[in-house]
């Protein structure tokens, strides 16, 4: 069977080694061709990989998606039979439109994937607000035309479709978190670099200014307490100015771009601890990481997290209050044995997104709904026939 993928993540057209990238490997041994749709990007162009992947970015900006969603799509539709398109939906939902389109035009089902909703279940910035605004009527309406919706955790996101009004037959819980426990594990020896270690974007969602005010509560504590922020994005002069105004110089280590997953295995197993203070996200996929490296991990309830975490047992939990969070940091850099348990019990927990194993899902999920739409397809001809 034929997959044909709207993806907002351009990295396989610019030939960068990503978690996209590293999925394809494994989940394109289960079609016989995919053909993948993504937005321009700096040193895009069109590829293939592991002969049988096919990637298309567009020339055009990215208000012109849809159209060329359309377009590019038609056409290659008119080449091949695709068994479904899978439509990764986000912001202003441009696959999404796309998506909707091109399966009326083609007669080839979509399925929305919602790996998270921004500005959900806490908005930071009023854009946030807009977006998650936008998808809760993005929802509503693609919950009629979508054969299927994705969600990624089992709880967050099918709740909120639930109450959006999507059937529960159009749910479907396929994990994207995927770990390579050959690259993300425990190095034993490996000497702490830093205290408290943040990776990701420096974007509002991800709640790093929460982190530095907790990490100043701290150092009144423990002078010499170090954070590590791995990580670049818009916000990077405007958190440069806050740790000076709050006198964290001395505190604060910016960590370089790590090359390859080798490089960020071996920062998680530098780090005492990682702190996740996201307000929205889908996995975060950085905790997991983590925890497969036998790393402690500090998180907000969000995405994956809410249902992985128990708190006290396998990770810590905490809920957007800076001095909460302060605390947690303050136990753990007291109570080496208490780390040494968590980080065990959350690299144990994290055992069932093995790589394989949660790609197969994936795959599978998508041929198994194929079947469904065949079947129903089949049964409604049969009683629409004389």
């Amino acid at each position: 069977m034929n997959l044909l993928m709207l993806s907002g993540d351009p990295s396989a057209a610019q030939r960068r080694d990503s978690a996209f990238v590293q999925m394809l490997r494994r989940f394109s041994t289960y079609w016989a061709r995919i053909d993948i749709l993504c937005p321009r990007a700096p040193d895009a162009a069109p590829q293939t990989l592991y002969q049988n992947v096919h990637v298309h970015p567009s020339p055009h900006p990215l208000a012109l998606q849809p159209w060329f969603i359309v377009r590019r799509g038609r056409a290659l539709a008119a080449e091949r039979a695709y068994a479904l398109i899978a439509s990764h939906d986000y912001g202003f939902f441009y696959n999404g439109l796309g998506a909707w389109r091109l399966s009326r035009q083609t007669g080839v089902p979509y399925v929305s994937e919602i790996h998270h909703v921004e500005g959900y279940p806490r908005a930071a910035v009023p854009r946030e607000r807009l977006y998650r605004a936008l998808a809760m009527q993005y929802i509503r309406r693609a919950g009629r035309r979508a054969a299927a919706f994705r969600a990624v955790n089992a709880q967050e996101v099918p709740e909120l479709l639930r109450r959006l009004g999507v059937p529960e037959d159009k749910i479907l819980v396929l994990p994207s978190l995927y770990i390579d426990f050959d690259i993300f594990r425990p190095a034993p020896g490996a000497a702490p670099r830093y205290d408290v270690l943040f990776v990701g974007r420096l974007a509002p969602n991800k709640g790093i200014f929460d982190i530095l005010e907790a990490l100043a509560i701290v150092r009144a504590r423990r002078p010499s307490v170090m954070l590590g922020i791995r990580g670049e994005g818009p916000l990077r002069a405007k958190l440069a100015a806050r740790i000076e105004a709050l006198g964290l110089g001395a505190n604060v280590a910016w960590v370089e771009r790590c090359p390859d997953t080798e490089a960020v295995a071996r920062l998680y197993n530098q780090a005492r601890m990682l702190v996740c203070a996201s307000t929205a996200e889908g996995g975060p996929r950085v905790t997991v990481e983590a925890m497969a490296c036998g790393t402690p991990v500090i998180s907000t309830p969000v995405g994956v997290m809410r249902e992985l975490v128990e708190d006290g047992v396998n990770g810590r939990l905490w809920h957007w209050d800076i001095n909460e969070l302060a605390g947690k940091i303050a136990l753990l850099l007291d109570d080496d044995a208490l780390c040494a348990r968590l980080g065990e019990a959350g690299r144990r927990s994290v055992q069932s997104f093995r790589a394989d194993r949660v790609i197969e899902q994936y795959a599978r999920g998508y041929h198994d709904l194929i079947d469904r739409l065949s079947a129903t397809e089949t049964s409604r001809s049969q009683d629409d026939s004389p």
